[in-house]
């Protein structure tokens, strides 16, 4: 059996009285696809903001290969290096160029070269289709640009995992596709993702594991032949027939 890269134990979330996430357990194995789905408000993206260290948990365990990283003495930048994150509001840097954006991490946090920096950031623009509009700033692209962008920057970092934050809710229809169409190579070459998304066609067809969340708690989870195909929770049954018929 694989080490896992991330196990989450017994995690809880409150914000005042309103508890978010209540007694989550998780685990991400090395080449995991994990969809995690659910209504809004069910506690998916505060879920990924604990694992990436933009929420504290309240209480509960994060283990990176074994290690607490809610500890106060854990380097989030460097823990951030390893476990990078697409939000669905791209978060580019609008005063800097598409290639700085992929630059200045790498740069900052892995103290690399102006040289070795840009030459990986190419290397990620062009995977994802960028490399033409290097020169380019934040405001002058697309929001299906935008997000390509920041998956190059997260990819620039050589992260271990990827966190996506509903990474195309922000995006007008007809750009939806091309980021899903870079997400799933992502996925087919090997890349550990989790994936909050109301994209059930690519939590169905891209993942190996899909994760319903309803009211704080995990509902139910399986492969998506055992999900979407043979739900055992009526709360999981109902939440997908109104995607079946949309």
């Amino acid at each position: 059996m694989p080490e896992m890269i991330l196990q989450v134990n017994h995690l809880s979330k409150s914000f005042g009285s309103h508890e978010v996430l209540k007694d989550i357990d998780f685990t991400v194995a090395p080449g995991d696809v994990t969809s995690i789905i659910g209504a809004s408000g069910s506690g998916k993206s505060t879920l990924l903001r604990c694992i990436n260290l933009l929420e504290t948990p309240t209480s509960g365990e994060i283990l990176y290969h074994g290690t607490d990283i809610t500890g106060p003495k854990v380097n989030a930048a460097s823990y951030r290096s390893h476990v990078g994150m697409v939000f669905q509001s791209f978060n580019l840097f609008n005063n800097m160029t598409v290639l700085e954006n992929c630059m200045v991490g790498q740069i900052k946090v892995l103290k690399k070269s102006k040289e070795a920096a840009r030459a990986h950031a190419m290397e990620y623009l062009e995977k994802v289709g960028m490399a033409p509009y290097i020169n380019a700033r934040p405001r002058q692209i697309s929001g299906g640009q935008k997000q390509r962008v920041a998956i190059a920057r997260a990819l620039a970092m050589d992260p271990e995992v990827l966190l996506f934050d509903e990474p195309t809710s922000a995006l007008d229809p007809e750009m939806v596709g091309e980021v899903l169409n870079v997400m799933q190579a992502l996925a087919q070459e090997g890349m550990t993702m989790l994936v909050v998304t109301h994209e059930m066609a690519f939590a169905r067809d891209v993942s190996n594991h899909v994760v319903y969340m309803n009211q704080g708690v995990i509902c139910e989870e399986g492969t998506p032949e055992e999900v979407f195909g043979n739900p055992q929770k009526q709360e999981t049954k109902d939440f997908l027939s109104r995607f079946r018929r949309n």
